[in-house]
């Protein structure tokens, strides 16, 4: 699977580089998904497990995301394939020949992903200047240590909540990924009032109806710990959060969480999907026709790279937050009222609203056909 060729269509993908250095043990692959907004900006993934379609997919999402963000950039992803956790030295130098080798393909911007951080942006920057996620003493903006994608995800839900007869005070919410977008996005809910009743990560999850500290489990997780330490709550499995009953259900982990098979076990009125394609096409279709409220990954987690495009125009940190809750409340209350119009899925009117705007810019490349 690590070698599929993905599918093409109208919009993409416009490249695929494949890159190795047998002598480091590297391994990488670039998909240049659509570039006729911009130059992509998307992040490097590392993981043992990934493959060329994966990451094909979530080149897409990038170019949907970016249009749908209104930022003048397309899409597109790059992964390397390794533990993420292998040692600095080996890491350090997968990532220099990796950025070494795309240092002339200028339509590509590298992002950090899982597996990444801004210390590896960092070192992409001294290799080639081409990285945003920076650390601030490189003149960066630390969009996972400030939380930009959490933040995007809680403007997401305070306009998303109102369609589904919900207030977010007092709503139960459950995070799939307590990691750099859930543990903001707990921090950000639980300041307007939402409750926190069940986390998970690789260790498993911890459910309270009653209520989990954020701040307690972020703790956990700083100190190399899993929120199934966590001495209060009931202990379940990594996979079993997909059942807790909750009024908001937030994945903010790997791709495919849910899938037809276990969509069925999902109990909640509202999903705000913080990773990147969580949820398979028929997983989501199923859920949208028993009245789950799923909001599109490309619309509600865009918090990140709108922090990412900023950076990379020389905005200051000051400036991050409001653009992301302008943006992404004007996409969120759009998307909705298009989908309750028409009576389509939030993804179909998500997409509809993207593949609008890539179009006209399409439109306007030399390379367009009339």
């Amino acid at each position: 699977m690590r070698d599929a060729m993905p599918h093409a269509d109208e919009l993409g993908p416009t490249k695929l580089i494949r890159v190795r250095e047998p002598g480091i043990g590297l391994d990488a692959a670039l998909v240049l998904d659509n570039v006729a907004c911009g130059p992509a900006i998307g992040g490097l993934r590392m993981a043992p497990d990934v493959s060329i379609e994966e990451c094909a997919r979530l080149a897409r999402a990038m170019t949907l995301k970016n249009a749908a963000a209104g930022i003048p950039h397309g899409g597109g992803k790059s992964v390397l394939w390794g533990d993420p956790r292998m040692p600095r030295e080996k890491k350090e130098a997968n990532i220099r020949a990796f950025a070494h080798a795309l240092r002339n393909e200028r339509d590509y911007i590298f992002g950090p992903d899982m597996g990444t951080d801004e210390v590896c942006m960092a070192w992409i920057k001294d290799e080639i200047g081409r990285s945003v996620g920076l650390p601030a003493a490189v003149g960066g903006i630390p969009l996972d240590e400030i939380g930009a994608t959490g933040w995007g995800l809680v403007q997401c839900a305070q306009v998303a909540v109102q369609y589904c007869n919900l207030r977010l005070e007092g709503t139960r919410v459950a995070i799939q990924g307590f990691g750099a977008v859930g543990k903001h996005a707990a921090r950000f809910l639980a300041a307007r009032g939402a409750v926190l009743v069940a986390a998970s990560d690789s260790g498993g999850t911890v459910h309270d109806p009653r209520g989990l500290d954020p701040a307690a489990l972020d703790a956990l997780k700083r100190a190399g710990k899993s929120v199934f330490d966590h001495p209060a709550g009931r202990k379940l499995g990594r996979d079993d959060i997909v059942a807790v009953e909750c009024d908001i259900w937030i994945p903010a982990a790997r791709p495919d969480v849910v899938h037809e098979g276990n969509q069925g076990q999902l109990r909640t009125k509202l999903v705000v999907q913080g990773a990147n394609i969580p949820f398979t096409e028929g997983a989501e279709r199923a859920l949208h026709e028993r009245g789950v409220l799923v909001v599109p990954d490309f619309i509600a987690n865009a918090g990140g790279v709108i922090c990412a495009a900023l950076e990379f125009h020389g905005a200051a940190q000051g400036q991050v937050f409001g653009v992301i809750e302008e943006k992404i409340r004007a996409n969120t209350q759009q998307v909705l009222e298009e989908s309750a119009a028409r009576r389509v899925s939030p993804r179909e009117a998500a997409l509809d609203l993207a593949a609008r705007r890539v179009r006209a810019a399409m439109g306007l490349r030399r390379w367009a056909v009339f």
